[in-house]
């Protein structure tokens, strides 16, 4: 196994793979947002539970914007 190639993730690991400033991981990670588990004074990310919780993201925003004002009707027509 690589250093670096684990399922175990550091906050500055997270940082360069999810590209999120490392003090939104900690306030994430801090507020139980994220998942994570603090050892000691450290913070570790399983790369599994990042994915998954990523994935989930997605539902938490919508799929197509809305328009600021609706289209012109031709009241003429």
């Amino acid at each position: 196994m690589n250093p670096g190639d684990t399922d175990i993730l550091t906050v500055e690991e997270l940082h360069g793979y999810l590209k999120i400033p490392k003090p939104t991981l900690y306030v994430l990670a801090q507020g139980g947002r994220i998942p994570a588990a603090k050892v000691g004074r450290h913070w570790r990310f399983r790369r599994t539970d990042i994915d998954e919780w990523l994935k989930a993201q997605q539902w938490h925003r919508p799929s197509v914007r809305r328009r600021r004002n609706p289209p012109a009707t031709d009241a003429h027509a």
